[in-house]
């Protein structure tokens, strides 16, 4: 590579003009080897160019230490293979990812790292590629534990073309040590929960395991999947309670029906004086009410419902709400 194909800053650039502008100087004086710069004298070289030919002096004569750094490139872990044939089976793309999970153990280990991550990548006859990431739960080299997280998702992989060339790349890392507290713990087995999930997300798919989420609205039971992690975040908003919570026992706990059981509500002026159900029914002793939450009236997706709690003469607290004209139990009180 030559010096001119480098990047280069504004500094060194206007270090490389006034190396050009001194070199011609010293041209018009008659100075044209090393030799003959050598023999100049320091001071009254200087004094007449500056520090820069102080340092071309240094150099010519061999005063000047410049430190080597020595600078690693990145080292890349991918091992890949182009079939002489194609293939439309899993067993030759088994056996090669097989290979390849021990040549990239054996390289991570040698240097004292483990495989954080893996990444396939196959390519079909049609030339499209296909591309998965792995999220290795607990970094490691464990030959056995790779292969079953890849032999796992391939058993439910179907396509339309043959292989024609398989890549694996690992993304490497320092082995984990984490210092727990006297009551903490981690998982038993993270890698046999990571294939778990997923065998699930085989079966059921993507969009159905996970971890739920609360969205950012008060519509009762709006919350959206998330990938599974580790650690557990509370979904329980910070702040100020909603009407129904305050109007509970603080013992108490709602346990709501999934899906809401659809009632009939007999109502006396606007309040309601008997319910009834498949799961519940009977005549109301109390009730407080109703709680009026709505929202996105500002799009299609607007919504709003009027909620009550219910104390039947049962002795059953059970929660309902009232939207469109048609009556719901959302759950009972525990």
């Amino acid at each position: 590579m030559k010096r001119s194909d480098l990047p280069q800053t504004a500094a060194a650039k206007h270090r490389e003009a006034e190396v050009q502008q001194i070199i011609t100087i010293l041209h018009k004086w008659g100075i044209h080897t090393l030799g003959q710069l050598a023999a100049l004298d320091k001071e009254q070289l200087g004094a007449r160019l500056g520090p820069e030919a102080i340092r071309m002096w240094e150099r010519a004569n061999g005063q000047c230490n410049r430190v080597l750094k020595l600078v690693r490139p990145p080292e890349s872990f991918e091992e890949s293979f182009e079939f002489e044939n194609e293939i439309e089976t899993a067993e030759p793309l088994l056996f090669m990812l097989r290979r390849f999970l021990e040549q990239l153990a054996l390289r991570l280990g040698a240097i004292y790292l483990v495989a954080k991550e893996l990444g396939l990548r196959i390519t079909f006859a049609n030339k499209q590629i296909y591309e998965r990431i792995f999220k290795i739960p607990q970094p490691t080299n464990n030959i056995g534990l790779l292969f079953r997280m890849l032999q796992t998702h391939l058993e439910n992989f179907r396509s339309k073309h043959p292989i024609v060339a398989v890549a694996l790349i690992a993304q490497p890392s320092k082995p984990a040590r984490e210092q727990f507290g006297f009551f903490e713990t981690t998982l038993r087995n993270p890698h046999q929960l990571s294939e778990t999930l997923a065998r699930l997300i085989a079966v059921l798919g993507a969009d159905r395991v996970g971890t739920p989420v609360l969205e950012e609205t008060h519509r009762p039971n709006a919350f959206r999947m998330e990938p599974f992690t580790w650690a557990v975040e509370s979904a329980v908003p910070s702040g100020e309670s909603s009407h129904a919570l305050r109007t509970a026992p603080s013992t108490a706990v709602l346990r709501r029906f999934r899906p809401a059981v659809s009632a009939s509500v007999l109502l006396d002026e606007n309040t309601p004086t008997c319910v009834r159900s498949p799961e519940i029914w009977g005549k109301i002793l109390k009730q407080r009410g109703p709680y009026l939450i709505s929202g996105n009236w500002w799009d299609e997706k607007s919504w709003a419902r009027a909620e009550w709690d219910l104390q039947l003469e049962t002795g059953e607290l059970v929660r309902v709400h009232e939207s469109e004209g048609t009556w719901t139990v959302d759950g009972i009180y525990d």
